[in-house]
């Protein structure tokens, strides 16, 4: 029973200067206790003046008192030093220890801003009766008390310079920070937790948008697979139509084959039974003509030689009987022939299908994997607008208030409109990159039969159904068809807010992938050999299209 109510009160055998366990206990004339060690060296520090006190009531003694241990005090500490606490009351990692324990530190509830030391329970109750006179300042118990405190003057942070965007204490108010637009911690706490609750509530739009995303991403790939699944499936069952058609015909070629062979031998067997009836007859009557050279009667030799001299009937006829015998070298021939285009026809349709399989809007980790669709462009000097110079072998565009002796022409754009078009069209899925500088361009795709004369939208690139257009801006990206403007994020800030969003990358390289024939058109920031994909898009392409760009004055493009 002694034992747990020394733990309980074991508060009460604390020194009140080093607030810890008593160590070699000793007891003043007033009564109060302390370590022998600490109201030793309270005393030695008041011995100029002849006149010592106790720490606790303030009661005064000359001359200095002779200290006497105090046994049974000591027997007492001596137990609590051997009482084991609870684990949790002792600090564990993450925890902010107690300065103040010794040995096994226990876990701090408390940091005094004054004394700039952080307390557990027990010594934050001591620190409190020994200031309650003057209470100091405390907060949370933390791990940043260095951290709250004036590297230069010592001070507590209390005020923040909003000309420096900085923490500063009073002293520095009166240094470097003199005249400078300062407000208190707390009203500048105020101020940033409005901001804070409205980057938390765009976090959330952000946090709401891209689960939507997300859960679009997730059904478009449901239907991917669905849609893959049944390509496959209608791939197989056409395949083996296709193979049953081709062995169809590979069975009515072998029959039509063999019932003209049958045909053909049929009747040259019948003309060979009587070419050698024929052969027959004429070597008997042979035999006869030459038994009768031979006889003395002339009578018999003359009345003989009239019917024997007749040749028997040929079986000769008008048509060649050799026709129907001829080689089937020519059917072979043509079924090589046969054989050949339709494995250049297959192998001509089975690259459209790779195409169509293979191309995504994944966006591509490096320049490599989609540099091998690259095309080279070349600027048409017959559409540029008269506010546009062209240089370096028309690869480069440059802005200019200074119209260009440029001859009349029926493609070139006039107006307002500082565009011109590449000479060569997209051929198939292929891919370029430019770089521009300046306030702004535009990088487009459009039909040849846009309108070129005028002001109205139907001239503009990205401002009709003939032509799509992606602005660059000095911070910014925004695409644009058939007068519909979608801005684009990009990376205006630094830091963790980036991150957090996601935001695109701003570069002032972009690439252009478009496939016509499966509808899609990519734009990509490039830096370096990585790509970040800008935006993306799927529709239908009714006509050629050909690269075009908007230059405003200042601005420069140029064809990499």
């Amino acid at each position: 029973m002694a034992e747990a109510r020394i733990s309980v009160d074991q508060d009460e055998f604390l020194c009140p200067v080093c607030l810890d366990l008593l160590k070699d206990p000793v007891t003043t004339s007033c009564g109060h206790s302390y370590c022998k060690i600490c109201i030793t060296g309270c005393w030695d520090q008041e011995d100029q003046m002849r006149v010592y006190s106790c720490p606790q009531c303030r009661q005064t003694f000359s001359p200095r008192p002779a200290l006497a241990k105090n046994t049974m005090l000591a027997e007492v500490v001596d137990k609590l030093k051997k009482t084991k606490l609870p684990d949790d009351c002792y600090a564990g990692a993450g925890d902010v220890q107690c300065d103040v324990c010794t040995g096994r530190k226990h876990k701090a509830v408390k940091s005094c801003l004054v004394c700039l030391e952080s307390f557990c329970q027990t010594h934050f109750d001591r620190h409190e009766d020994y200031h309650s006179r003057k209470p100091h300042k405390v907060t949370e118990a933390t791990g940043r008390l260095q951290e709250m405190i004036c590297q230069k003057h010592d001070k507590l942070l209390e005020v923040f310079c909003r000309t420096d965007q900085t923490c500063i204490c009073v002293l520095c108010m009166m240094d470097e920070h003199k005249n400078h637009d300062t407000v208190s911690a707390a009203a500048q706490r105020t101020e940033k937790q409005h901001q804070l609750k409205e980057t938390q509530r765009s976090f959330q739009q952000r946090i709401q948008q891209r689960e939507k995303d997300l859960q679009q991403l997730r059904e478009a790939v449901e239907a991917h697979k669905r849609s893959a699944q049944t390509a496959v499936e209608d791939s197989e069952r056409i395949f083996t139509e296709l193979i049953r058609s081709i062995e169809r015909s590979r069975s009515e070629a072998t029959q039509r084959i063999r019932d003209q062979e049958k045909t053909a031998v049929s009747r040259a067997e019948g003309r060979l039974e009587r070419l050698e009836q024929e052969i027959n007859d004429l070597r008997r009557r042979d035999a006869e003509l030459e038994q009768l050279s031979h006889t003395q009667d002339h009578i018999h030799f003359l009345q003989s030689f009239q019917s024997l001299s007749a040749p028997p009937e040929s079986t000769d006829v008008n048509d060649n009987p050799f026709s129907s015998l001829s080689s089937f070298d020519g059917v072979t021939e043509s079924v090589r022939q046969l054989k050949d285009k339709l494995e250049d026809f297959c192998k001509e349709e089975l690259k459209k299908i790779s195409d169509r399989v293979t191309f995504t809007n994944i966006v591509p980790r490096t320049r490599d994997d989609i540099l091998k669709f690259s095309q080279k462009f070349t600027l048409d000097p017959n559409t540029a607008n008269k506010r546009l110079r062209l240089s370096e072998g028309n690869q480069v565009i440059t802005g200019t208030e200074i119209e260009q002796l440029y001859p009349d022409h029926p493609d070139r754009f006039d107006g307002y409109n500082a565009q011109v078009l590449c000479g060569e069209c997209v051929c198939g899925r292929c891919y370029w990159e430019i770089e521009w500088s300046g306030d702004d361009v535009c990088i487009s795709v459009s039909y040849k039969s846009i309108r070129r004369k005028g002001w109205g939208d139907e001239c503009e690139f990205g401002c009709n159904e003939q032509s799509w257009c992606l602005l660059c801006s000095s911070s910014s990206y925004s695409f644009t068809h058939n007068n519909t403007l979608t801005e684009l994020p990009v990376k205006p800030i630094r830091g963790i807010i980036e991150t957090f969003l996601f935001l695109k990358p701003f570069s002032r390289r972009v690439g252009v992938c478009v496939d016509p024939r499966a509808g899609t058109l990519s734009f990509y920031s490039v830096s370096g050999d990585t790509m970040s994909l800008i935006h993306t898009l799927q529709t239908t392409f009714t006509h050629t299209l050909y690269p075009g760009f908007t230059v405003y004055y200042g601005s420069t493009v140029k064809l990499c």
